[in-house]
C-alpha cells in the first residue's frame, strides 16, 4: 500500500460472526428503513430484489469461497479485500467479485436514508468546496463520472491521503482494494434503476440526490480525518 493512503475500517452491519452461535462468515445486513422508504428516488421493488436476490447471493458466493480456507474466515471484509494478492488463487476472482459486492452494498445501504438531508454540513462540506469548488459543482463533476461510466460497476467519493477525489471502478471492484476510503457509493448496475428509469441513468443519478443520507457521510468522513490527523 502506497505512503499515506487511508485504511480504515468499514462499520459494517451483520457480520454473521455472533458469540455463541456457529455462523458464516460474513451475513445479508438488515435494512434501516422499509424497502418503499426510498421511493423518491428507487421503487420498493428494485429495492427488495437489490437486497434480498443480488446483495444475498454475493454473501452467500462468498462464503463459500471461503469454506476451504479457514484461516480467512475471521478477517473482516476490508482485510480480505485490501489482501486479495495474499489469497488462495483459485478464490481470489470470486472474493474479489462477491466480497467487492457485499461490502459495496453494506455501504450503499448505509449512506441512503428517506429523511436525509441534501446536502452537507460542516468539515465535509467545507472539504467538497475546497476540492470542487462547490457542492453543485461536486454533484455535477459526480453525476459527469457516473453517467460516462461504460457498463456495470459503481461512482464513488472517496478519500485518498486525507483529500476528497471522485472515481468509477467496474462491476464489484471496491475502492478498498486499492487503498481508498470510500464515504458515498452509487450502484450503477441496471438491477440498480432498470425497472423505474429504464436505460435513462442520469434520471437514477438526478434522482439519487434526494435520499442520501449525509449525516452518515459526514460521521465517515469525520471519523476518517481524525484517525488520519493522529
Amino acid at each position: 500500500m502506497a505512503p499515506g493512503i487511508l485504511a480504515l475500517p468499514i462499520p459494517f452491519v451483520g457480520t454473521g460472526k455472533e458469540k455463541g452461535k456457529k455462523m458464516e462468515p460474513f451475513s445479508l445486513p438488515s435494512l434501516p428503513y422499509s424497502y418503499g422508504s426510498l421511493r423518491a428516488a428507487i421503487d420498493g421493488k428494485t429495492m427488495k430484489i437489490h437486497h434480498r436476490r443480488h446483495h444475498s447471493k454475493y454473501v452467500s458466493k462468498l462464503n463459500a469461497a471461503l469454506k476451504e480456507y479457514p484461516e480467512w474466515t475471521d478477517q473482516t471484509i476490508e482485510t480480505l479485500l485490501r489482501s486479495l494478492n495474499q489469497l488462495p488463487t483459485n478464490i481470489r476472482t470470486t472474493v474479489r467479485n462477491n466480497g467487492g459486492g457485499h461490502a459495496n452494498h453494506s455501504l450503499f445501504w448505509e449512506i441512503m436514508n428517506p429523511k436525509g438531508r441534501r446536502h452537507p454540513r460542516g468539515e465535509l462540506a467545507e472539504a467538497i468546496s475546497e476540492t470542487f469548488g462547490s457542492f453543485s459543482g461536486f454533484k455535477q463533476e459526480f453525476a459527469n463520472s457516473a453517467t460516462s461510466l461504460f457498463g456495470s460497476g459503481w461512482t464513488w467519493l472517496v478519500l485518498y491521503a486525507g483529500r476528497l477525489t471522485i472515481m468509477n471502478t467496474p462491476n464489484q471492484d471496491s475502492p478498498i482494494s486499492q487503498g481508498y476510503y470510500p464515504l458515498l457509493g452509487l450502484d450503477l448496475w441496471e438491477h440498480a434503476y432498470y425497472l423505474r428509469y429504464q436505460n435513462k441513468r442520469p434520471s437514477y443519478v438526478a434522482a439519487w440526490w434526494k435520499v442520501v443520507h449525509w449525516k452518515r457521510v459526514e460521521e465517515r468522513y469525520q471519523d476518517a480525518m481524525e484517525r488520519h490527523r493522529s
